[in-house]
């Protein structure tokens, strides 16, 4: 059989699959690319050399999604179609399904840029199949040790995966050590990176991945701390430093409900205003700034596309119910909760929160990372926490994680049904609510809370996309 032949039966096996998915009512985004890799191991390759423009790839442990659809947003009010995995199926399943659903049932498809959200481990074996022009590293943190196993191996593994493609580009986060190393391989880079805010640390008993030089393995030096091992770094023994950033954000604050700052690249400068909480959204939209400007797209349409960029399901998505703000966020390793859990103090008023921990294969069978997040600095803002409900498969652990953290027994409910935990904290007596979810509990947590909430409005921004040089 020709191989446009098999390429053809792959697709039309694929889209069947992606039908009877949707009949069942599942989202079906890894279905389709396993079925089409199955009639035919070369669709991913042969789909993918279809780019026009190329392929970029976004890989790392925390924000891989939000910036990955930030940058697709950006390439596509910038008129140019894109093929994107948008809900995060990021194994090589994932990112097939991203073409063949693009793809008609003669195999004809269209496109300028793949925009591609690939998970660590699988990023050396999608990167050799669709050769991208571009490569955005976020971060690295410890994540799932039980799948994934030591993150000092991950990280060697893309290290390899990018020593075999020369011509590629990097964008790369320049205040995590174990991302700026990349930039010491030989290849185009740039980096991006935060200035000093009001928010750094010069301390603190966050987990640090990079206590050590990525280098030579000297204790690395930090003059602050943005969060976990992010902020100014040198070691003392072989000179490796955190880069100069090419794009910077100065003035970095909460602003309302949202986060702000000056982005600075050489003589420019923009102001940025999104409605989207946490700092580490920041670096997300710093990396797709940094990403949708090296691709030639006009920053004042950069800008544009950041402030009315609205999170997929689960990144910190935002709803309302009645009066009541409430939002929906993944946690799934110590560094993300943790700025999960500083979005409760930075914010004024009372809140309830839910936690649903599942440990399914896909969240990690291993839980013991809870006692690595920062429960502790619940302690000190409890008193404008009413109620802590615990769900999902490991309530009771997280109930009595949080016990050992300091929060009052009394202000902990354990409710392991997600429907009754769901209803049980949208209806306490705060102000706010805030749900908190692993992986598998995360989906389900949000079929039961859509049908009771509507979402949040987006401000318009007089400013939006204004240079400030």
């Amino acid at each position: 059989m020709l191989m446009n032949g098999r390429l053809l039966i792959a697709i039309c096996g694929a889209k069947s699959a992606a039908r009877c998915s949707q009949m069942l009512g599942r989202p079906g985004s890894s279905l389709p690319g396993k079925v089409a890799l199955a009639l035919y191991p070369g669709t991913l390759r042969q789909l993918a050399a279809r780019a026009e423009r190329g392929v970029i790839l976004v890989t790392g442990t925390n924000g891989k999604t939000t910036t990955n659809n930030m940058l697709a947003r950006i390439l596509r009010e910038a008129g140019q179609r894109v093929v994107c995995n948008r809900e995060g199926a990021n194994l090589v399943t994932g990112v097939t399904t991203a073409f063949v659903r693009e793809a008609d049932l003669r195999g004809r498809l269209r496109f300028d840029y793949a925009v591609l959200e690939v998970d660590e481990a699988a990023f050396p074996g999608v990167a050799a199949q669709v050769n991208p022009r571009a490569v955005v590293v976020t971060n690295f943190f410890r994540d799932q040790l039980d799948r994934y196993g030591e993150l000092d191996t991950t990280i060697a593994l893309i290290r390899e995966a990018l020593k075999r493609l020369p011509r590629v580009r990097l964008v790369l986060n320049a205040d995590d050590p174990l991302v700026a190393q990349f930039g010491l391989l030989g290849l185009r880079t740039v980096h991006y990176g935060l200035a000093p805010h009001a928010r750094v640390v010069e301390g603190g008993h966050h987990t640090r991945e990079a206590r050590f030089c990525p280098q030579c393995g000297t204790t690395l030096q930090y003059s602050f701390y943005h969060y976990s091992q992010l902020g100014l770094f040198r070691c003392a023994g072989c000179g490796f430093r955190r880069p100069e950033p090419e794009v910077e954000a100065l003035q970095a604050r909460y602003q309302g409900e949202g986060v702000s700052c000056v982005i600075r690249r050489g003589d420019e400068e923009y102001v940025l205003e999104m409605q989207t909480q946490g700092f580490y959204n920041l670096y997300n939209a710093l990396a797709a700034y940094t990403a949708g400007t090296l691709l030639g797209v006009d920053p004042v349409r950069v800008i544009g596309s950041l402030e009315t960029y609205e999170p997929a399901v689960g990144r910190l998505e935002r709803f309302r119910y009645r009066d009541k703000p409430v939002f929906l966020n993944l946690v799934k390793n110590p560094a993300g909760f943790n700025e999960g859990l500083n979005l409760l103090p930075a914010n004024p008023g009372t809140k309830d929160v839910f936690i649903a921990v599942n440990d399914n294969v896909a969240d990690g069978r291993d839980i013991s990372w809870l006692w690595d997040v920062d429960f502790e600095m619940l302690e000190t803002v409890q008193e404008r926490v009413p109620r802590f409900v615990c769900s999902g498969l490991r309530a009771e652990d997280m109930g009595v994680r949080l016990k050992y953290a300091g929060v009052d027994p009394k202000r902990i409910v354990v409710q392991p049904n997600l429907k009754t935990a769901v209803a049980t904290t949208l209806e306490g007596p705060g102000e706010a609510a805030y749900f908190f979810a692993t992986y598998t509990a995360l989906w389900p947590v949000e079929r039961i809370l859509r049908p009771r909430l509507t979402p949040e409005g987006r401000m318009d921004h007089a400013h939006r996309g204004t240079s400030i040089s």
